[in-house]
This record gives structure tokens, C-alpha cells and sequence, in this order.
């Protein structure tokens, strides 16, 4: 066992949708540009276990673009989290869509 794994949590279970498969999901998110609304929206995702597959941030003048794909959860968890995003103060538009597996698309 290496040092990382042994302090690698293990993946928060989908009690809700818990035989539901894993999807991609890509999150299109529009915030206000502030210091700490990578941190606020990259928390929700540490919250629940997950580490994204891609982070993409875009700054125009005072509000952020940012794109998350992350493959690691269903998605009755994905619009969760997504009501979670959406209900951060900064966050003013936000939309969910599926989005093809990263690890398809390097070998596809």
C-alpha cells in the first residue's frame, strides 16, 4: 500500500439512488468573480468525497466561467450537488449536463 492510499477516503455511498450507475456529469457554472468562490464551489465537491475529473475557469471582468466534469457519482447525486452549487450566494446560473467519461475520450 502505498502512503496516499492509506489516507484516501473511501467514496461517500448514493443512499438515495445507491444501484444507480456512475455518469459523467459536466457542471456549467456562472459566479460572481470573488476570491473565494473556487474554494466555496470546489468545497461542495470535497464535502462529498469527490474529486472532479476537470476543472476549467474562465474570468470576464467581475464573473467566472467555470466547467467541472466529474464522473464519479449518479446522477440523482450530480443534481444534488448541483442544488448545492446553486445555492451558494455567489453562484447565479448553473446548469448540469452528461458528459462523456474522461478516460473514454483519451482512449476513443
Amino acid at each position: 500500500m502505498s502512503p496516499l492510499e492509506a489516507v484516501q477516503p473511501p467514496t461517500r455511498p448514493d443512499v438515495w439512488a445507491s444501484h444507480a450507475p456512475l455518469c459523467a456529469v459536466r457542471f456549467h457554472i456562472q459566479a460572481e468573480a470573488e476570491a473565494d468562490v473556487l474554494c466555496r464551489v470546489l468545497n461542495v465537491f470535497a464535502l462529498q468525497q469527490l474529486i472532479p475529473q476537470q476543472v476549467d475557469v474562465m474570468r470576464d471582468d467581475d464573473s467566472f466561467s467555470i466547467e467541472i466534469v466529474s464522473d464519479e457519482q449518479s446522477w440523482h447525486r450530480a443534481q444534488v450537488i448541483g442544488e448545492k452549487l446553486r445555492n451558494l450566494v455567489s453562484v447565479f446560473d448553473l446548469t448540469l449536463e452528461p458528459a462523456q467519461p474522461a478516460r473514454a475520450a483519451l482512449t476513443g
